[in-house]
């Protein structure tokens, strides 16, 4: 395998593996939300903010991950 060849592979596994962490935590952070919600819909408001803004901090772990494999691609 030549180096450009590594390079994608290296990029790939890093979305991939960087994806899959942050995409099961922000399943189980809605999965739960709705289960709280549902065992108590008054406090729907008090739930979801939280909810909201912890799934923001998954989803940024998957960009950190995005941009590294950008990085090894394109470097």
């Amino acid at each position: 395998m030549d180096a450009e060849a590594l390079k994608v592979l290296a990029a790939a596994i890093a979305i991939g593996v960087g994806g899959f962490g942050p995409a099961l935590a922000i399943g189980l952070l809605a999965a739960k939300a709705m289960e709280a919600i549902g065992r108590n819909p008054e406090a729907a408001g008090k739930i979801q903010v939280p909810m909201l803004i912890a799934i923001a901090f998954a989803e940024a772990i998957a960009i950190y991950a995005l941009v590294v494999a950008l990085i090894i691609k394109f470097v």
